[in-house]
């Protein structure tokens, strides 16, 4: 693993739990890594309410754009979490993996896609130790 290690965050629409993972590693890790975010099936736009959410606690997403993964962008990756894209997500050998279970916030009460948002902190929070990643 180089020395500022690569986060991939899949899920399927890459509208809500993936661009929230990406957008509390960014903001927690800073420049000492490097964050990407996809999905299998890119939904139109990110979830509104995941959206508002992050905006409560002063994370900014609304200028992400749902997007595929690409073949580059997972064999770039050190770490790839997957957050329900099952089959779907990519496999390569030699990488490291993680699959998260978390709810789907799409179509969820905001309580909800709280609750979702602050699961995914503290994985992420999880993750940075892992990878020796401080808090900025």
């Amino acid at each position: 693993m180089a020395d500022r290690p690569s986060v991939l965050f899949l899920c399927v629409h890459n509208a809500g739990r993936s661009q929230m993972a990406a957008g509390w590693l960014r903001h927690l890790g800073g420049d000492r890594v490097q964050v990407f975010s996809g999905g299998s099936n890119p939904g139109d736009a990110l979830n509104p309410d995941a959206v508002a959410v992050m905006a409560e606690v002063g994370i900014d997403i609304a200028g992400e754009q749902p997007q595929r993964w690409t073949d580059e962008g997972v064999r770039a990756a050190d770490v790839i979490v997957s957050m329900g894209c099952g089959d779907t997500c990519p496999v390569y050998r030699g990488k490291r993996y993680e699959d998260w279970t978390l709810t789907d916030p799409a179509g969820q009460p905001r309580d909800v896609v709280r609750g979702v948002r602050d699961e995914v902190r503290a994985r992420v929070e999880d993750l940075m130790a892992s990878l020796g990643v401080s808090a900025a």
